[in-house]
């Protein structure tokens, strides 16, 4: 059973939301905890559509480990940090972390069954063993994986209650007038396309802290620290005010002068409480394709 206080950012989430981005199961997997009682506030149960509230308390009894279905694969693992509680992988661009429609191998989950001998934690199913948080395929950097329950517990609780520390870096398109800024908008699924989100009143609360770190002409290399965590939220908030990251096809319909595949952006630091209670902070050097487009601007 894992416990997670509601923090101010997510006063007003509905109970299904804030619990699906707590322990990273389907929208459908968690109704059906829901429904069975098996997610509680202040110790009892309630509807999914409940909105939560200031000193709310939640707990997630998660569903039992199934046998897994995804095989482990001998794929290279760039380890940055390693104990037998957890992993820190430094992700490539264009690796999916686990298997979904379209990617049923080959993932980062396929790579770390193989590597850590299936020695992960099974709260979050068959799918997503070890599995934390996630960072897009096109996205590179640091993601953390939890090989036991107690850590993943340890870790989730932390990211729910956004102390988790993450900076990126990306290459944005145009410029900025002052040094520092924060973008505070909503974020939810787009409404007229699912694959897509997009700032919207109704959506739940999106900080995105950003520094500019070079300017380099027409773009601008920042540094985005993230207050919370949304599906593509560093990429929808800097479309959304005309800086889209270079390179993101999906949010932006400019014309693309460098051969990026896909966005931009790299998860440069993370930093967590250590389920041994040390605070730890790693960071990962600019891969060879993000160095690469700043070595031709800078010319």
């Amino acid at each position: 059973m894992s416990k997670y206080a509601v923090s101010q950012h997510d006063i007003g989430t509905r109970l299904d939301v804030f619990a699906q981005a707590a322990c990273g199961l389907s929208r459908n997997g968690v109704q059906k905890l829901i429904e069975n009682g098996d997610v509680t506030v202040n110790g009892d149960t309630t509807k999914a559509n409940y909105r939560l509230r200031h000193g709310d308390v939640v707990e997630i009894t998660p569903p039992p480990l199934e046998e897994t279905a995804v095989l482990p694969e001998d794929i290279p693992l760039n380890i940055v940090y390693e104990d037998t509680d957890l992993i820190v992988i430094d992700k490539p661009k264009g690796m999916v972390v686990h298997p979904a429609a379209g990617h049923p191998a080959g993932t980062l989950v396929n790579a770390l069954l193989h590597h850590c001998r299936g020695s992960l934690s099974g709260i979050n199913g068959v799918l997503r063993p070890g599995i934390v948080h996630r960072i897009d395929k096109d996205t590179s950097g640091l993601l953390v994986a939890a090989k036991n329950d107690h850590a993943h517990n340890c870790l989730a609780e932390q990211f729910a209650a956004h102390t988790i520390r993450r900076e990126y870096l990306a290459i944005v398109c145009g410029g900025f007038s002052d040094d520092t800024g924060k973008i505070d908008a909503p974020i939810a699924r787009h409404p007229n396309d699912r694959k897509k989100m997009a700032v919207t009143p109704n959506g739940r609360r999106a900080v995105t802290n950003y520094h500019v770190a070079e300017r380099l002409g027409r773009y601008t290399l920042v540094r985005c620290a993230l207050e919370t965590g949304r599906t593509h939220q560093i990429r929808v908030h800097m479309a959304s005010i005309g800086r889209a990251v270079l390179g993101d096809t999906t949010y932006s319909n400019a014309k693309q002068p460098f051969n990026t595949a896909g966005q931009v952006l790299h998860a440069h630091a993370l930093g967590f409480v250590h389920p041994n209670g040390q605070y730890m902070e790693l960071a990962s050097p600019l891969p060879e394709y993000f160095q690469r487009i700043l070595d031709i601007l800078r010319k």
